[in-house]
């Protein structure tokens, strides 16, 4: 086995994942000088150009997008297995990275709390987006998602079932009349949400599918419940979001007997890091705050 297999293969994903010498000599805790020395070297090793330098950018070359993508699997995996090894026999210590979307955000802190009760050596790193996590690239732990997941590098939990509910508030349904089957929904007010392709998310019934006609269109979920509870439009969403308004009758349910199944919510790992005791831990206690929706 050639001693020198991994001699530059880490600064090079590190610089081709931030496009920057400079940034990715701060992730390393390096200079740039030396990041770029590593790389110069690794390439004169190859007999081939992997990044293309300006004065302003940096670029992946084609050799380098194809070479990128075989080494990050393989730094994942070695850091996969150190992280495995330092793990094993011992309880979830250090930093976990969360990522998860705006709308499960507070199922997410309540997990946390229970992580921080049970293990008061684990910090919890939480990202709240709705940007689609590189699990490996950045270093993200668990994500939390919704829907289907076709990533063969990643393990998929699945935390709970939803179902697809149409609400509206009180005073809204007062003002405005309830709908009685989906094409009702052509005379009324819809809080839409815009996915990030762009394009408006339809809704679902036993019926088919409706474009709603929008009053609203936003990209932020909470922000349309929000607009519902205001009374300002009927919107649709899964149902872990609105439990606690539906019980306390901030928001009606409306159309329940046109009900669909939404989309599953899993929690995501890559594959090398399944086994590892901070995984393990923020999945369980994912599991018991989604279980209790």
């Amino acid at each position: 086995m050639n001693p020198d297999l991994f001699r530059g293969v880490v600064p090079f994903v590190a610089v081709a994942e931030e496009l920057s010498f400079r940034r990715a000599a701060a992730r390393l805790g390096q200079t740039p000088a030396a990041l770029s020395k590593a790389v110069l070297t690794l390439e004169a090793e190859l007999g081939c150009k992997l990044l293309t330098r300006t004065s302003r950018a940096v670029s992946l070359t084609g050799d380098g997008e194809r070479f990128l993508e075989r080494c990050r699997a393989a730094v994942a995996a070695v850091d996969g297995a150190r992280t495995d090894l330092r793990a094993e026999g011992n309880a979830p210590h250090g930093e976990a990275s969360v990522s998860v979307p705006f709308l499960l955000s507070p199922w997410v802190l309540e997990a946390v709390e229970q992580l921080r009760h049970r293990h008061p050596r684990l910090t919890v790193r939480l990202s709240v987006t709705d940007r689609i996590a590189r699990l490996a690239a950045e270093g993200v732990d668990v994500a939390v998602r919704i829907g289907e997941v076709d990533d063969t590098s990643l393990v998929a939990h699945k935390l709970r079932d939803t179902r697809w509910v149409t609400v509206a508030s009180p005073a809204y349904l007062a003002h405005r009349g309830t709908p009685s089957a989906p094409e009702d929904l052509a005379r009324h007010d819809c809080l839409v949400f815009v996915g990030p392709n762009g394009r408006t998310r339809a809704w679902s019934f036993t019926s088919g599918t409706v474009a709603p006609r929008a009053a609203l269109v936003g990209d932020h979920g909470p922000s349309l419940l929000d607009a519902a509870r205001a009374g300002l439009g009927l919107c649709q969403a899964f149902d872990p979001p609105v439990a606690e308004d539906l019980r306390r009758g901030r928001l009606v349910e409306v159309l329940a007997d046109f009900g669909m199944p939404g989309p599953a919510l899993r929690a995501l790992c890559v594959r090398d890091r399944r086994k590892s005791a901070n995984v393990r831990a923020v999945v369980d206690a994912l599991a018991g705050a989604f279980a209790v929706v």
